[in-house]
């Protein structure tokens, strides 16, 4: 049975995390702030210059608690864990995989189907919550464009092509996203994809979400004993989480686009909660971090509905719930790998 766990996520700067017994113990200029049992946390996530003791690290990686550290931008530095594990077979199934050539477009066909699925029914919600016309008429349009897409992908038989059906995809996606946008457009819209650096708010907002997304991607695999680094439709590359891109390709809408959507639109984030830097790069404020951190955490402890277990479990274990499905379907168990779709 699995358990959603919290997440310790540190943002004040200069703090400094201790072990504490059985208790994380956070100290900010040698004084207490807050003391947290371990066995509530399924990790810990260090953003900017927070200071965690080798003698809490040690206990974390003995009990298989990840530790990750961002910089304050969101961007992804290191992560510490303990000894492998999961079953040698398993992995070496994952490196035969990737060596089946058909094999590796198959599951890289239904990663991009579930992104595009998903990513449809971001479109379709609003185009139905819109009250202007035409951005109605727009988001439809890129809805029925995002189904051509998967449509196609039923007869796509190289990685290439995959690839290509992804990127257009992602571009027209992106494209329509702004006409999601319902408040402070002006300060607020998506002037195409940037990420390294992000460039406008939105673009600052979702590469923050996108960090926290692919480490809980990355822990997942590595709790079911996937190799993060071997992925199929993400290349190969020393230091590239390729499996936990792959992995987090279909979960982006459902745990960080409609999320960003709902802190732009209901104002819970503002455009003061940005800073913007020498030389155009747009990242959040410490305030702005704390917000997006604890809609973050509300958001994975909603309850959805999983077409493939059928029943209902919290957001917050879809990254989990899909790795073992990968798991299975990598020790043949399962003839294709199933995606998670929401709705």
């Amino acid at each position: 049975m699995l358990e959603l766990q919290n997440v310790l996520y540190v943002v004040t700067p200069y703090s400094v995390l201790r072990l504490d017994h059985d208790a994380v113990r956070v100290e900010v200029e040698g004084n207490l702030r807050s003391r947290f049992p371990l066995n509530n946390l399924a990790g810990i996530v260090a953003v900017g210059r927070v200071t965690v003791t080798s003698s809490l690290l040690a206990r974390c990686a003995e009990d298989g608690r990840s530790v990750v550290w961002l910089d304050y931008r969101g961007r992804f530095l290191a992560r510490v864990e303990g000894r492998a594990r999961g079953n040698v077979l398993l992995r070496r199934a994952q490196h035969l995989a990737l060596s089946d050539v058909d094999r590796t477009c198959r599951i890289a066909r239904q990663v991009v189907a579930g992104k595009l699925q998903n990513a449809r029914h971001v479109m379709l919600r609003g185009a139905r919550e819109t009250p202007d016309a035409a951005e109605s008429a727009l988001l439809a349009e890129q809805g029925d464009r995002l189904a051509e897409a998967i449509v196609r992908l039923e007869t796509v038989t190289d990685l290439e092509t995959v690839r290509g059906v992804e990127g257009d995809a992602a571009r027209g996606y992106f494209a329509a996203f702004t006409s999601l946008v319902r408040v402070d457009r002006d300060v607020f819209a998506l002037d195409g994809r940037s990420r390294r650096p992000p460039r406008d708010r939105m673009n600052s907002l979702l590469s923050f979400l996108y960090a926290l997304v692919r480490s809980e991607c990355t822990s997942a695999l590595e709790g079911v004993g996937l190799d993060p680094q071997v992925g199929y439709l993400h290349s190969l590359r020393p230091g590239r989480p390729a499996l936990a891109l792959d992995l987090m390709e279909e979960l982006r809408p459902v745990l960080a686009d409609r999320l960003a959507l709902t802190l732009v639109n209901r104002r819970q984030i503002k455009p003061d909660d940005f800073e913007e830097l020498p030389g155009g790069a747009v990242y959040l404020t410490d305030e702005g971090r704390r917000t997006v951190l604890a809609a973050y955490q509300r958001r994975k402890e909603e309850v959805v509905r999983h077409r493939v277990l059928r029943r209902s479990l919290p957001v917050g274990l879809l990254p989990h719930v899909q790795a073992r499905l990968l798991a299975r379907h990598l020790r043949g168990d399962l003839p294709d790998y199933p995606p998670y779709v929401g709705r």
